[in-house]
């Protein structure tokens, strides 16, 4: 389903569907390779609102539209209206960040799952969600250093927390692109799959993911999260609530029943 209905059917946007449990946050411009416009960035935090609204959503997946293309980056083209001095650039940033945050924040997992190019913006969104799954042929950098252009500090955080501090620098300050295997190498993507077995195994992957009891995983990401992004430890606290309330759910005595009764669990995620 369309953000917007009413935009013709080739309009650069940002959709959103759900199939069973799953629910996918396509940014769609294949004309453009997928790079994000002004517009789609503050679409993004809606459609991840809406699925992580949505009751029956277990586990949300992020693709480009095509095949060609996961994210291009941000749309350079309007770069001299909407990036046009410092000013412009600070609003354009904030809807950049806001985006990587709603993803960020989700309290449903989140996959990226990767074919083709993946640049800039595109690489900054897929950092944002907690998996990342690239086929072959994929490629990945950010080229800022060639564009003169300043990354939001969130995004760059992002990056740091998938590959380190070394590694976020050299693909800073060289611009350079990355193969599939070397994004695999260094951390930036969990996995590599070939071409012809790419959608076979995000939907593997994201059925797996989905069919866990949703308690455990909301609870494990909040901890996780938190731990390494939270020094001072005032999420922490949050992630300890989450990790109790699995005990008094629905879903922990079904869990513990169907393991002793040695059949699959039927989550409900209360």
């Amino acid at each position: 389903m369309a953000i917007d209905e009413a935009e013709p059917a080739d309009a650069p946007r940002i959709l959103t569907e759900i199939d069973g449990a799953v629910g996918r946050l396509i940014v769609a411009n294949p004309a453009r390779f997928n790079a994000v416009t002004l517009a789609m960035w503050r679409q993004i935090p809606t459609a991840v609102a809406k699925l992580e609204a949505d009751p029956h959503v277990r586990l949300i997946v992020v693709t480009g539209a095509g095949e060609k293309a996961f994210v291009s980056g941000a749309d350079i083209s309007e770069f001299a209206d909407v990036r046009r001095d410092a000013d412009s650039a600070r609003s354009y940033e904030a809807a950049n960040a806001s985006a990587f945050r709603s993803l960020r924040d989700a309290a449903k997992p989140t996959l990226a799952a990767i074919r083709g190019v993946c640049l800039g913006g595109g690489l900054g969104l897929a950092v944002a969600c907690d998996l990342r799954l690239a086929a072959e042929g994929s490629t990945f950098g950010i080229p800022a250093g060639r564009l003169g252009i300043g990354y939001p500090p969130e995004c760059v955080a992002d990056v740091v927390a998938a590959i380190g501090p070394s590694r976020a620098k050299e693909l800073f300050f060289t611009a350079r692109r990355l193969d599939a295997g070397e994004a695999a190498r260094i951390g930036l993507v969990n996995a590599v799959v070939p071409v012809d077995r790419f959608d076979a195994e995000v939907a593997s992957l994201s059925a797996t993911i989905a069919g866990n009891a949703p308690l455990t995983l909301k609870a494990a990401k909040a901890a996780i999260d938190r731990l390494g992004r939270d020094p001072d430890g005032s999420g922490l606290r949050r992630a300890v609530m989450l990790a109790d309330a699995c005990f008094d759910s629905a879903d922990f005595a079904e869990g513990r029943t169907a393991f002793l009764e040695k059949r699959k669990p039927a989550f409900k995620g209360c």
